[in-house]
């Protein structure tokens, strides 16, 4: 089970961290991502990490900006996010991947989602 939570509403320029929480399994052997969902889009991929954050990997529109981090032993993923955009308001998600290392972009290479978190940043 993973649960996200950190969103809220901000306004452009402002931060904000994201977590997500594992609970029942342990995530820790699982590349982890973020993807969003903003209101009539399809989703989209924003970041991933390794196994052991060794490795991260950030859509174009956010890189620079988001910074993808993990403690594995709090089981628990983060997305620090700065320099919020109006363009960034979506549904965030976290979802475990099928590799532990190979990072992927496409919501199809993730078996297990959390729910999202709703983040909204006004212009």
């Amino acid at each position: 089970h993973l649960q996200a939570s950190g969103g809220g509403s901000v306004p452009a320029g402002d931060s904000l961290r994201l977590s997500c929480a594992a609970s029942g399994r342990t995530f820790s052997s699982s590349a982890m991502s973020w993807f969003r969902q903003a209101p009539g889009k399809e989703g989209d991929f924003v970041a991933a990490i390794s196994w052991n954050g060794g490795a991260t990997y950030y859509s174009a529109s956010v890189k620079g900006r988001f910074t993808i981090s993990r403690d594995n032993a709090k089981n628990t993923v983060y997305l620090q996010m700065n320099s919020l955009k109006p363009e960034d308001t979506a549904v965030y998600f976290c979802a475990a991947s099928r590799y532990y290392s190979s990072l992927r972009n496409s919501p199809g290479d993730h078996d297990h989602w959390g729910q999202g978190t709703q983040v909204t940043v006004s212009s």
